[in-house]
């Protein structure tokens, strides 16, 4: 369903206006800020444009505003805690007859977390479900469908209260965190990288120009800023481990048996700094994506899987790809970026925080200058 209603791409075309929109509130909220003087926290923004592209979309309004850095906030600390405690290790993985005893209190810590965004997914459904029954013409969004399907006899054990729950519970985690993680990871090796950042900037002057704003249809001609985004993929996956996969059968792989029923990670961001695949693996070097190459991340490649591969794929892999893009060209195409002073003096901070996602432990705030 999500596949062929929520991320179709016949859907996501006729959508571009909403990405646009959200994007431009965006550009508006970094230069009230720009003129305060403030800086801009870039994995707060990005993950509050995310939340409300896909909020607009399932639920037709946002669910939080860019100016309510409290909500924002409380929403990305919940969001984060849900990835940084089902990546976290857990006992009960490898005996699962400790699993009832609840030994690390990973089940109570998750629910506490659910439940924060339950109240608010039940209160929209609860308050679609009013408006039909008084006669509210329909929004024809995502949640009109699936409780169209949930109202159909066929559907009702297919999707009940529970089951809308985790899925809205699965798209606002996966796509707000991981959208956001890629754009402040690619803002900060920019900024690590003070060339690749003046060879984006050029390549923006002279493809789109100083005096209109950047379209999704113009990424395709942005060369260098699509070999940013996969240099970014490839250095600093949002979901290193990506989700577990379980063979249906035994399989037997360069001489080591899989059990049926096992458990297999496949570790992308070791991949993405193997120095048998990469030349100078730990370089952030997107021209490595230029001059020829054909390694893309859509599945193809097993070299750059950030999105995974096969029938299991990110479903929502060509909604954010198109929204990464976006963001990363806008910001760096309409505002100068500086460090503070601090960060100038100290450096950046690198460190990365591991969980479902790899998030920066130091959160990017940085200074915008309108250009």
């Amino acid at each position: 369903m999500m596949a062929t209603e929520l991320f179709a791409p016949h859907r996501l075309d006729v959508l571009h206006h909403l990405r646009r929109e959200k994007v431009g509130e965006l550009m508006d909220h970094v230069a009230r800020l720009a003129s305060d003087g403030k800086p801009v926290n870039v994995g707060r923004v990005a993950f509050t444009t995310s939340l409300n592209l896909l909020s607009r979309t399932i639920f037709s309004h946002d669910l939080t505003s860019l100016d309510d850095d409290n909500r924002s906030g409380e929403f990305q600390e919940v969001v984060t805690g849900i990835m940084e405690t089902v990546g976290a290790p857990n006992v009960s993985d490898f005996f699962p007859v400790l699993a009832p005893a609840d030994l690390q209190g990973t089940r109570r810590r998750l629910e506490r977390l659910f439940s924060r965004l339950h109240v608010v997914f039940d209160a929209e459904m609860d308050e679609r479900l009013r408006g039909r029954d008084a006669g509210q013409p329909r929004k024809n969004d995502f949640l009109d469908v699936l409780l169209d399907v949930a109202a159909h006899e066929d559907g009702k054990d297919l999707l009940d209260r529970q089951t809308l729950r985790s899925l809205f519970r699965d798209l606002f985690a996966a796509g707000s965190d991981t959208s956001s993680s890629i754009v402040e990871w690619a803002m900060t090796e920019l900024l690590q990288n003070p060339s690749s950042l003046a060879k984006a900037c050029n390549e923006l002057e002279q493809v789109i120009g100083p005096t209109r704003n950047i379209e999704e249809a113009d990424i395709v001609r942005l060369p260098y800023m699509q070999a940013i985004i996969k240099e970014t993929f490839r250095l600093h996956p949002p979901a290193p481990l990506l989700l577990p996969r379980q063979p249906e059968v035994a399989l037997k792989i360069a001489g080591y048996t899989i059990p049926k029923g096992s458990r297999i990670f496949v570790n992308v961001w070791a991949i993405g700094r193997d120095k048998d695949v990469w030349d100078e693996p730990e370089k952030f070097m997107p021209e490595r994506f230029l001059l020829g190459s054909t390694i893309d991340f859509r599945g193809a490649d097993f070299a750059l899987l950030p999105f995974g591969a096969g029938h299991r794929i990110c479903p929502g892999m060509t909604l954010a790809t198109r929204m990464v893009h976006l963001i990363l060209a806008s910001l760096l195409h309409q505002f100068k970026w500086s460090l503070p002073a601090e960060m100038e003096r100290d450096g950046i901070d690198m460190e990365d925080k591991f969980g479902l996602t790899l998030t920066k432990v130091v959160p990017l705030c940085i200074l915008a200058t309108l250009v």
